[in-house]
């Protein structure tokens, strides 16, 4: 039997180009089309229920009355959007930074982590929000205060993750490095950096949803523009329509993000030959 199959052009697919693309197509209904059908039908039951019951539209628009008030200012929140993507995607990776740093200071440095570790901790169990009006008094009403609330509020998980990573080297694999005299170096790089992988990606993924957080609690407080602003300016004037369609294009943002995270991800774990 021929290793090939024809296609409906006449052309010739291969095989195992097929047995490759089969795993993803048995898992589009689970992935993508099950969720569709999920938001489609809590969307329909709520055009139902604000219909039924005649809620007013300053208290709950029906979908349709949102899609409509969407459409209208679609560019406007466009042009908004582009401040809280690129202000949350900076202070995403100023918060990796900072926390892969730390991470790797707190492992290999007992000292250091004695003196900084309950610091951390206590800092982050300090409400954020409470402090957020003072990274507005301390660096003004501009992108500074709303990156350094950012970088603040997300890089904790990224630290936690990647120290976990880092411990959590087989031992094994430790002991076998030193008997082939491996350095401190070495050993990073190809042993516990690999190893840790997951656990910072994991740490990042939440990191990027806390780091857009942290631009919009900026923006409610101080910004003239942004998505956040939009909604303020909204919240003020009882559009609440308009509410909901800045917060559409908010979570469009915000799945943009995360799935960049999670394409780097794949990236990076094919490249230490994880999967």
């Amino acid at each position: 039997m021929s290793a090939d199959t024809m296609d409906g052009a006449g052309g010739r697919v291969p095989r195992m180009a097929m047995e490759r693309w089969r795993p993803m197509l048995l898992l589009f209904p689970e992935r993508i089309i099950l969720p569709v059908l999920t938001a489609a039908g809590l969307l329909l039951v709520w055009e139902i229920v604000v219909r039924h019951y005649e809620i007013p539209p300053a208290l709950l628009p029906a979908p349709s009355q949102v899609g409509q008030r969407l459409w209208e200012v679609l560019p406007l929140l466009l042009e908004h959007s582009v401040p809280t993507t690129l202000e949350s995607a900076l202070g995403f990776v100023l918060a990796s930074l900072l926390g892969v740093g730390l991470a790797i200071l707190l492992t290999y440095s007992r000292l250091f982590a004695a003196a900084v570790y309950p610091t951390v901790v206590v800092f982050q169990l300090i409400p954020k929000i409470a402090l957020a009006p003072l990274f507005v008094v301390w660096l003004g009403i501009e992108m500074q205060s709303r990156l350094a609330f950012a970088v603040f509020i997300s890089f904790f998980p990224i630290v936690i993750a990647t120290e976990a990573g880092l411990r959590n080297t087989p031992p094994d694999m430790l002991r076998l490095c030193k008997a082939l005299t491996a350095t401190g170096w070495q050993i990073f790089t190809s042993v516990r950096l690999p190893y840790a992988v997951p656990y910072i990606f994991s740490g990042m993924k939440i990191a990027v949803t806390f780091a857009i957080i942290g631009v919009i609690v900026g923006e409610f407080i101080s910004a003239q523009k942004g998505l956040g602003y939009i909604i303020i300016f909204a919240s003020s004037q009882a559009d609440t329509a308009l509410i909901l369609a800045a917060i559409f294009v908010l979570c469009v943002v915000g799945l943009a993000l995360f799935g960049a995270v999670a394409a780097a991800e794949r990236l990076v774990v094919r490249r230490y030959g994880f999967a």
